[in-house]
């Protein structure tokens, strides 16, 4: 059987994708296969293809220079990619770098190219991708309504899922998965609820997108189009998807470590949608912060405005114990004040933990939850594992935040800070930054790790007090469950906003499964006969045993 081929638009740096591209089946081998990626933002286009080029070779033979290059012995690219020109060349055929709906001749590209997947693969490929999602998001919302002048309807960015219909409309792919964020639901353009336009677009894109407005359209090139979670209301086995919170799915409930909650649109064309999809199944445990970056190497984060040493930073840290106001105030909190002793002691026995940098060797005497899906052996540390610089009174409040939320276990609220440790500014007495300090609770899921983390780290404050600092891209990574050899490129805030905007690549695995169901399940799949009976009694025991 050839491996489906996937076409995936607005890819970021290929969370969805690597999920896709990770399914194997029963006999090992790989179910989906990225035959095109389109991303226009540049930094997030050369971790696309740096993927890409690492899966051009199976597991147990990537060469050992993309590991050289991940640990900085290589300096650029195109040097790693100049060694291995073949699967460079593939990899520069799959992955490209440009702005969709931009022009007609992009457009003219991208069809000439998935009429050659068509024609190399057959009619069931599928289209996967998240168009981008500012203009939807409640934040990007408020934002706009800022902006003198701005007039949603006019805002480009809120008809970008149209390029993504047109693909539809213009190839019919067997099935599609749409991404977004949850603000969708409740926006509205010209009065009109975007989802529901959306929604009603995607189940007839062809009639959608008729100029003349023929409506004498084979309804088989219409779309189902359902939701992966199973709906907590009414009859199960005859659910209408009527309630927009039925496409919401929650990641905590998926085994990610992480309260990411997304709009998951799940598209079968009417010619193939036989029998109603599986559901993603919830499992029963959800995975902690630290379950997943405890095996990470301990760092310090680094002095801004200062000369950066350890030495100066032990100092500026243990200042804190010094001061007058801990003394007194902490008689009130003694449990915070006995977790923070014992940080400031680690710290003061402390004489060599770095800032880490693009990569850190060394690991710790622990496994991460699902260490399956992220290590890798032939990886002596971790990428992209730096530490940010902080300020000496942002020291002390990571600390303290920290030990609060161990003793508590909850985040500090603004007006729990002792008052020697309030920010500054105006706004923290309002009441509307109540969580400008927020630490990730070691025992529990994160909040969403979402591109803000690019500015500054005070809603993603480490658990751990004696590190005093906020995650690094690695952390975040693992929280977004992206594998450790998965090398994000560009600047430091170019990686934190790809790893913000991506899909967990372990959640869209199980999306995958149940895609990959469904494509099984068409008529005529090109299963060798004997293959096709073997696989259908390992699902038909499969379903036995589930029942």
């Amino acid at each position: 059987m050839n491996n489906i081929a996937v076409v995936d638009l607005f890819a970021g740096p290929g969370g969805l994708g690597e999920g896709f591209s990770s399914l194997r089946d029963e006999y090992g081998n790989s179910v989906f296969k990225i035959a095109l990626s389109i991303e226009m933002q540049t930094d997030a286009h050369k971790t696309l293809l740096l993927r890409s080029f690492y899966r051009k070779f199976s597991q147990d033979k990537v060469p050992s220079e993309y590991y050289d290059y991940l640990k900085g012995k290589i300096d650029t690219q195109e040097t790693l990619f100049s060694l291995y020109p073949e699967e460079a060349g593939k990899a520069k055929k799959e992955a490209w770098c440009a702005k969709l709906g931009s022009n007609g001749s992009l457009n003219h590209a991208v069809d000439t190219r998935i009429r050659k997947i068509k024609e190399e693969n057959g009619d069931r490929w599928i289209l996967i991708g998240g168009p981008p999602c500012q203009a939807y998001s409640v934040i990007g919302r408020s934002r706009n309504k800022g902006i003198k002048d701005y007039i949603p309807e006019k805002d480009p960015k809120n008809y970008l899922y149209k390029e993504y219909l047109r693909i539809i409309a213009e190839h019919l792919p067997a099935v599609f998965i749409m991404e977004n964020v949850t603000g969708m639901l409740s926006a509205r353009l010209n009065g009109e609820s975007v989802f529901e336009k959306i929604l009603s677009d995607l189940r007839s894109p062809l009639k959608t997108l008729m100029a003349d407005g023929n409506q004498n359209i084979d309804s088989n090139n219409d779309y189902d189009i359902y939701p992966l979670i199973r709906p907590k209301d009414g009859d199960a086995a005859i659910p209408d998807f009527s309630n927009p919170r039925d496409y919401v799915i929650k990641s905590e409930n998926f085994g990610i470590p992480q309260r990411r909650h997304r709009v998951v649109l799940f598209g079968v064309r009417k010619k193939y949608s036989s029998v109603r999809p599986d559901t993603l199944k919830e499992k029963k445990n959800t995975i902690a912060v630290m379950d997943v970056i405890s095996d990470l190497p301990e760092l310090r984060s680094g002095l801004s405005r200062n000369k950066d040493s350890m030495e100066k930073w032990k100092n500026r840290v243990l200042q804190l114990e010094r001061n007058k106001w801990f003394q007194e105030y902490m008689k009130e909190k003694g449990d915070v004040q006995k977790c923070m002793r014992a940080a400031l002691k680690d710290i003061e026995n402390q004489d060599n933990l770095e800032t880490g940098g693009q990569f850190v060797h060394g690991k710790r005497n622990c496994k991460p939850e699902n260490s399956w899906w992220y290590k890798d052996e032939r990886l002596d540390g971790a990428c992209n594992h730096q530490s940010r610089l902080h300020m000496t009174g942002d020291l002390h409040r990571y600390m303290y935040a920290a030990c609060f939320s161990r003793c508590f276990r909850v985040s500090p609220k603004i007006h729990e800070f002792p008052k020697e440790l309030m920010p500054k500014h105006k706004n923290a007495r309002t009441g509307k930054f109540n969580d400008r300090f927020r630490v990730q609770v070691s025992d529990t899921p994160s909040t969403t790790i979402t591109s803000h983390i690019s500015k500054d780290g005070h809603y993603f404050i480490h658990p751990d007090p004696s590190q005093c600092r906020s995650f690094t891209v690695r952390e975040a990574a693992r929280l977004q469950t992206f594998p450790d050899n998965y090398f994000f490129e560009g600047s430091r805030t170019q990686q934190y906003i790809q790893v913000g905007n991506a899909v967990p690549p372990l959640l869209a695995r199980q999306i995958a499964e149940i895609v990959y169901q469904v494509i099984k399940e068409t008529k005529d799949y090109g299963y060798p006969d004997s293959r096709k009976k073997k696989l259908e009694y390992v699902s038909h025991k499969k379903s036995r045993y589930e029942a």
